[in-house]
């Protein structure tokens, strides 16, 4: 089984694949090979977002005093 690579890495990768390719093809929306890239990188976003929503509600009240603390400390 191989390594499984951070997702930011993924997601950076992705990103570079997607602008690149959107810039190749004269057409972008009839490309099949760049909407399959896109939608992989829109679901690895999603992933990433429901995994810090995911992480923020089982630390409860910790989390939420946590980031008045810091907003206060950052005003």
């Amino acid at each position: 089984m191989a390594k499984k690579t951070p997702l930011e890495q993924d997601e950076t990768r992705l990103k570079t694949k997607v602008r690149e390719r959107k810039a190749a093809t004269d057409n972008p929306e009839g490309s099949a090979s760049l909407r399959a890239l896109h939608k992989r990188l829109k679901r690895l976003q999603r992933k990433r977002r429901s995994l810090a929503t995911r992480k923020r509600h089982a630390m409860g009240k910790k989390a939420e005093a946590g980031a008045k603390a810091e907003s206060a400390a950052k005003a």
